[in-house]
């Protein structure tokens, strides 16, 4: 039931979550099958795909162009494959939760017509079923990582920081994301087409940390792509803190957005759960 002054809709998301976590779970899987449904090897697409575009990178930059330069990223150089690599895993993750977030309304709109089924549940197992496949890369990543000399280390133990943000942070954006595609084809269809816009104005490829002049290297912060790119790179790489002084802008800014995400979304979902068995 909505709550009379739950303006944010937080209140309701909360309560619709609350004992749900076992059926979360078991329909993230299912999501994940479902997604794969009439493939030979099912689910392990999800992984075989990225693990392909890795390879291919690996044989792109090490093999044919033998860019042994590397690239500088804080205080060092690092191989080109191994900067692309702790760039890539990331965003595999964070372009299936834009877009896989953006549609999860749309494609389960079999339980939004059930009035009885928490629908804000839906962005939440979607982006769980995406967060299994990341997992699975980020074993390879390290394991090629340490083959590499890069690891172990204490300041790996990080990633399960950025990992666990990465999935609030984008499963808040899918809270407004979702009901405004499920209400308009036109707003998915935009998110599909800003996202290859977003590949490139992200660290993936290139150090944000290097641009010039300055204004520009500041106004990247407000990219939040970058934050976790970076980060990637800072506790498998540098060896850096997540909570470093040097790198303090950029984190409060993080979280300003993460704030701002968190409350819009809650809103979006309180305004459009009413009409969207109707509007699907």
């Amino acid at each position: 039931m909505e709550e009379k002054h739950d303006y944010f809709g937080l209140k309701q998301i909360f309560i619709e979550h609350k004992g749900k976590g076992k059926q979360i779970r078991m329909l993230s899987v299912n999501e994940l099958i479902k997604k794969y449904k009439g493939a030979a090897l099912g689910p392990l697409w999800a992984l075989i795909k990225p693990t392909f575009t890795l390879f291919i990178l690996w044989f792109a930059f090490d093999v044919g162009l033998r860019r042994n330069g590397g690239v500088h990223f804080i205080n060092d150089k690092y191989p080109t494959f191994i900067f692309l690599l702790t760039g890539y895993v990331p965003w595999f993750y964070i372009s299936e939760c834009i877009i896989g977030g953006s549609r999860s309304i749309r494609q389960n709109k079999q339980f939004v017509t059930k009035l009885s089924f928490p629908v804000s549940n839906i962005m939440t197992f979607t982006s769980l079923s995406g967060l299994y496949v990341q997992l699975l890369l980020c074993v390879i990543m390290y394991a090629v990582l340490w083959l590499s000399g890069y690891g172990p280390s204490v300041y790996n133990l990080q990633f399960f920081y950025y990992v666990f943000m990465m999935y609030v942070f984008f499963l808040a954006l899918s809270w407004t994301t979702a009901p405004l595609s499920a209400f308009s084809k036109d707003f998915e269809n935009l998110i599909n087409s800003i996202i290859t816009g977003l590949f490139w104005l992200s660290g993936t490829l290139w150090n944000t940390y290097d641009i010039e002049p300055l204004w520009v290297k500041r106004l990247m912060f407000f990219n939040p792509i970058n934050y976790f790119v970076n980060g990637y790179r800072k506790c498998f790489l540098t060896h850096t803190l997540a909570f470093d002084s040097n790198y303090t802008t950029e984190t409060v800014v993080f979280y300003a957005e993460l704030l701002f995400l968190i409350l819009l979304g809650g809103h979006t979902y309180r305004k459009f759960r009413k009409i969207l068995p109707d509007v699907l």
